[in-house]
């Protein structure tokens, strides 16, 4: 399972991550002069995709056709002019050392993440100040450099920061393209050529007037879901209670559709954590760090079924409900696998119905079944009939290749021969998603020594960041 690094649904900032060439100092007009330089000519607008954002290695190929000179001697020098002008001639952007002192001040880390090589960005590093920056990222410290997202997701990685909680400040198209593929909101400020204002993308001349609240608003406003199948309501895992509010806590979630609280979780977690709740029978639960406005569903719900609730997350409000369908008769288990899907189908219509045409809304649930998406050859009905319904599943907008991912939830304490699959969902209607994935902490031993385990449930979790909407807009 992956891990999670912590954020908070309000536009938290992760970190700023800055681009250097162009972005933090005024290198691209050296960099252009040491190209002209090699090429032995002026250069024109038409030169401007194969040299402005591009690795040195990219800008030789080129060269190499136009030169016929051999491409990695043409790198050597491009490097070496490069090199010579940055030593004598570089120079901090406007508003860069003002912007990197104001984050140092907020205690907001910062990542340098450029296509330059390691021998060159040291440099810009010494008259920037390294202090000023958490790590660095150049062409040598990934495979793939920009317009790939590995640079932007390397830093992220070091950072231990979610893209989504990141603003990354480029000024050429080819930077941009790069960040936004690794999920990170983009300030661009560009320095040679234009940069066009986009969903999740802000344009601002300078930096000289950007400050970290200004950074802050570019982020959407940000709701984190869990669905989690409490197991009994933990009752088999010692000192369930406490683990249950340490990964709460440390998953950094704003709500949480559970099943099996075994009556009293829902109220005792919330409790516990200053936060608001609704209980549905003895066996649903939704706490959420941000108020509930209305009960929905059937409070009296049975074992099996779906509750719901309106939760208001600032100006808007969303209804989230979580849903426990049967059991019985586990379709994986059976040799006709969907030979009893009739009683989870009739409680996921049963549950649609309730929900109706409702727009933002998120279903979350332990459907006790696989999902369509993940099976080509099987056209598992209860995923199908959500979908139908105008839901889409979270985790597979994230991860759309379920070989690569398969996302299991079921089981981390059952071992082989049971079957591994993803069977507890995060649907929703009319929201964004930022990212999605499965959790488990700790590393649980399976059945029957689970009584000492970290992770005090027998599936998996599944956090889904959505997005609201709002920021990006101008600083």
């Amino acid at each position: 399972m992956e891990s999670l690094a912590g954020h908070h649904s309000d536009a938290l900032l992760a970190a700023v991550l800055f681009d250097m060439d162009g972005t933090l100092v005024d290198t691209e007009r050296l960099w252009w002069e040491a190209v002209e330089q090699v090429a032995g000519r002026a250069l024109t607008e038409a030169d401007r995709p194969d040299v402005l954002g591009r690795p040195v290695e990219h800008t030789a190929a080129w060269l190499a056709v136009a030169t016929g000179a051999a491409a990695a001697d043409l790198a050597e020098t491009l490097h070496r002019e490069f090199a010579d002008r940055v030593r004598s001639g570089v120079v901090p952007r406007p508003g860069a050392l003002d912007l990197l002192d104001a984050l140092a001040a907020e205690r907001i880390p910062t990542a340098l993440v450029t296509a330059s090589p390691r021998s060159v960005a040291d440099t810009v590093l010494e008259v920037l100040g390294a202090h000023r920056f958490a790590v660095s990222v150049t062409a040598d410290d990934t495979e793939h450099t920009k317009p790939a997202p590995d640079p932007y997701l390397a830093a992220c990685r070091a950072l231990g920061a979610d893209p989504a909680a990141c603003v990354a400040v480029e000024d050429t198209a080819t930077g941009v393209a790069s960040a936004e593929a690794a999920g990170c909101t983009v300030l661009a400020v560009p320095s040679l050529a234009p940069i066009e204002a986009a969903p999740g993308r802000a344009v601002e001349d300078s930096l000289e007037t950007v400050t970290p609240s200004a950074l802050r608003a570019l982020l959407p406003r940000r709701l984190r879901v869990m669905s989690w199948n409490l197991w009994y309501g933990g009752t088999k895992v010692h000192d369930h209670r406490a683990k249950q509010l340490k990964v709460i806590a440390e998953t950094d979630v704003d709500v949480v559709g559970l099943q099996e609280t075994y009556g009293s979780a829902a109220e005792e977690l919330a409790e516990a954590l200053g936060w608001h709740h609704h209980r549905a029978g003895t066996n649903l639960g939704i706490i959420s760090r941000f108020p509930v406005t209305a009960p929905l569903g059937d409070p009296d719900v049975g074992f099996y079924g779906a509750a719901g609730a309106r939760i208001a997350v600032g100006e808007r409000e969303v209804e989230v409900w979580t849903a426990h369908l049967d059991s019985e008769h586990y379709g994986p288990y059976e040799s006709e696998p969907l030979a009893r899907e009739e009683v989870r189908l009739a409680q996921m219509r049963d549950t649609l119905r309730r929900i109706g045409d409702t727009v933002p809304v998120v279903l979350v649930g332990d459907f006790n079944c696989p999902s369509h998406l993940d099976w080509p050859d099987t056209e598992w009905p209860v995923t199908r009939a959500a979908e139908e319904a105008g839901f889409r599943d979270s985790y597979r907008e994230a991860h759309p290749d379920p070989a690569r991912d398969p996302g299991h939830t079921w089981s981390p304490v059952h071992a082989h021969p049971e079957p591994q699959d993803r069977i507890d969902f995060v649907l929703h209607r009319g929201l964004g998603v930022l990212d999605s994935r499965t959790y488990v902490c700790g590393t649980p031993r399976t059945l029957p020594d689970v009584a000492d385990n970290d992770w005090p449930s027998d599936h998996a979790a599944v956090i889904t960041t959505f997005s609201l909407g709002g920021g990006a807009g101008t600083v």
